[in-house]
């Protein structure tokens, strides 16, 4: 018999204490600590240690019990089958399910020769075990496992979860506990927290916590708002009940009394089959709805399943094989932000390197200053991050009881009062959870995202100026901004990959094309937050020209028709930061140009007041251009003929709205006519709208 050393005796005593801790955290308080990785680690030291140094070992040890203990509130429940856990098979790979097959087959007293042995292959749910007790196919009660041996009476709570039958189906044994797993779905446990932050309630870290939380409440109508999902996977104290010979028969046996049973589960013979089970699911694992954290091989025999027996809290005849930890423990080091194509800040912590989810990681989001105050995150925390799946990695919260000290808050705005990448001003609207760069034309973060909504349809109206072509022309360092494409040429678009010179000279022309436009045209093309293309219209009218715009106090702007405070703070933000401004004038000096005249002159124009409907397809104009036109002169675009129409625009193949507008007399002109009635203010005296009137 070995001698533990001072050394070692204490960190056994050590190890015990703060796996109890743990323990309590995780299983009565429902709000663990630490990752499930870090937990599994500090327990394997342990069982090493106890199990190198027989001396140590205590009937007080969490190696002993499965651990935790009822809530007082609740009542307890003996379990008359102890609800025991399964040993974790620490090595990933496929030689973990190679090591459980060689134990199975050596305590069997199997040769080399003999036929392989048939195991089941399940899921490893991350929820809340639970027992439920039927009796005459009735559900009398539901238990949590607790300690294993004893745990609480949640029936009160379990009743309200829909996929649990109250009456099982078919002819049901005077008795069965049907051992299981109460989950929450993903996009369930998203919905519950976003109502939870709407109405500044408790957010849950994961959703085994939600889900352990919501089975434990107190109050039965709490835990029915709370989304829970069950599997049935095991079998307790039973009467009555003709058992079957394996345990895939059992689960099929469950699925017949009307009891959910997960489809993802296998029958194999030998190691093989558990190895592409094993590969299966970890590449369906991000897919899943609902978290799992590694699979479990159970022998399928019943009789070699009582013949295998158990070893102190475990069976020979299962192991769980887990996946890497999608959740794990590290140090925050510093945060800092990326800046995205719209001018978002996005936090991001900063992290001591640490292998998650399979990944080594060493940056995660923190989403927006308020998930960081909310979480009160601190530089130099000790922090959970977590990522499932191709999810990005996420902080879940800090570890307060590894806080050192009193750190400061991070304050987004102050360490980052401008844009880390061009140097703009960093603002934040009152309401608004995400802090924007308003460099929008000259950050090079925001490039590509502000070119294609310069160039599009209703801005600039730059045909052929799609995602792809932006891509490649600002990825080649070709173009920076808006004044760019006023300088491009046919050799450098030509040598774009799929772009010939035919694409090259039309593209040339349809920016050639959009040096002439509309002042509200330019005013949405510059892409102001929250300015829109009825609200660029609104600004046009009443400034009449970008100069005095530009020069617009917030009081200016707020006696702009519908432009509030929101709104008019956006646009002195845009027009006060100087690279903005800066682009402005590249644009003018490139040959850009559009209408401009004093205040109010645009409310003045020849078709204020009057609505106009275009139908069929116009000789030369766009839809788009048509409209431009006429809202420039101050008319109103509708899309429906009316008695208060003034004028129906119709082209070739004009359909119902032109018989409409003739059946209410309304006047109907054509293209020409439109384009002579706003650049003169008279309708030609011969016209073809007439005769059809």
């Amino acid at each position: 018999m070995s001698t533990a050393g001072v050394d070692v005796v204490q960190r056994v005593q050590t190890l015990r204490d703060e796996i109890r801790r743990h323990e309590h955290a995780y299983y009565v308080l429902d709000a663990p600590t630490i990752p499930d990785a870090e937990y599994d680690r500090l327990f394997a030291e342990l069982q090493t240690l106890e199990q190198t140094h027989p001396e140590l070992a205590s009937a007080e040890s969490p190696t002993q019990r499965v651990g935790g203990a009822p809530m007082p509130e609740l009542a307890a429940v003996r379990h008359g089958v102890p609800m025991l856990s399964i040993r974790t098979e620490t090595d990933t790979t496929a030689a973990g399910v190679v090591n459980f097959d060689t134990r199975v087959r050596n305590a069997l007293g199997l040769k080399p020769e003999d036929p392989p042995v048939a195991y089941q292959g399940e899921l490893k749910f991350d929820g809340l075990a639970i027992s439920l007790r039927y009796e005459h196919g009735v559900l009398v009660r539901a238990a949590t496992r607790g300690d294993g041996e004893t745990g609480e009476d949640v029936t009160h709570n379990v009743r309200a979860i829909r996929q649990i039958p109250l009456v099982l189906e078919g002819r049901a044994p005077a008795l069965i506990e049907v051992r299981g797993e109460i989950y929450m779905r993903r996009d369930d446990f998203e919905a519950l927290n976003a109502r939870a932050r709407a109405t500044d309630e408790q957010v849950f870290v994961n959703p085994r916590n939600a889900a352990a939380g919501a089975v434990r409440q107190l109050d039965p109508r709490v835990s029915a708002r709370r989304p829970l999902s069950f599997f049935a996977y095991g079998l307790g104290e039973q009467a009555g009940f003709e058992l079957p010979e394996t345990h895939s028969g059992l689960l099929d046996q469950f699925a017949r009394f009307g009891l959910p049973v997960c489809e993802h589960r296998v029958l194999a013979l030998g190691p093989e089959g558990l190895i592409a089970f094993h590969d299966r699911i970890s590449a369906l694992r991000g897919t899943l709805p609902y978290d799992i954290d590694g699979v479990v091989y159970k022998v399928d025999r019943i009789d070699l399943q009582r013949q295998l027996g158990f070893v102190t809290r475990e069976p020979r005849w299962a192991v769980a094989h887990k996946y890497p930890a999608q959740e794990e423990i590290t140090r925050l080091v510093d945060i800092d932000v990326q800046v995205g194509r719209t001018g978002a800040l996005t936090p991001v912590a900063r992290l001591e390197p640490v292998f998650v989810g399979g990944v080594t990681v060493t940056n995660a989001t923190l989403h927006n200053q308020d998930e960081i105050d909310r979480k009160d995150v601190r530089i130099g925390d000790w922090v959970i991050v977590r990522r499932a799946g191709d999810v990005i990695p996420e902080v879940v919260a800090p570890v307060l009881a590894r806080r050192e000290g009193d750190p400061p808050r991070f304050d987004l705005l102050a360490k980052f009062p401008l844009c880390p990448v061009c140097g703009s001003h960093v603002v934040r609207g009152e309401d608004e959870a995400v802090a924007r760069c308003t460099g929008g034309l000259f950050c090079p973060a925001q490039r590509k995202q502000a070119l294609l909504h310069f160039a599009g349809r209703r801005a600039m109206d730059i045909e052929g100026l799609g995602d792809k072509v932006v891509d490649q022309l600002v990825d080649a360092g070709i173009v920076k901004s808006p004044v760019d494409l006023y300088r491009l040429g046919v050799l450098a678009l030509a040598s774009l990959e799929r772009m010939g010179e035919r694409s090259a000279h039309n593209l040339l022309a349809a920016i050639e094309k959009s040096r002439r436009a509309t002042l509200a045209r330019v005013i949405f093309a510059l892409g102001i937050r929250n300015v829109g293309e009825a609200t660029a219209r609104d600004l046009a009218r009443h400034f009449g020209s970008l100069d005095a715009l530009v020069a617009a106090d917030l009081e200016s702007l707020q006696q702009v028709p519908d432009v509030g405070p929101v709104v008019a703070k956006c646009v002195a933000e845009f027009f006060a930061e100087p690279h903005n401004c800066e682009v402005i004038d590249q644009l003018r000096a490139c040959g850009v140009h559009w209408e401009e005249g004093p205040p109010g002159f645009v409310q003045q124009g020849v078709a204020s007041g009057k609505t106009f409907v275009l139908t069929g397809t116009l000789p030369t104009l766009s839809r788009d251009e048509a409209k431009a036109l006429v809202e420039g002169a101050g008319g109103k675009v509708s899309g429906s003929v009316s008695k208060k129409t003034d004028f129906v625009v119709a082209g070739a193949d004009a359909g119902s709205k032109l018989e409409k507008a003739l059946s209410l007399g309304v006047r109907v002109i054509a293209e020409h006519e439109l384009l002579a009635l706003i650049q003169t203010g008279a309708l030609p005296t011969s016209n073809q709208g007439d005769s059809q009137a």
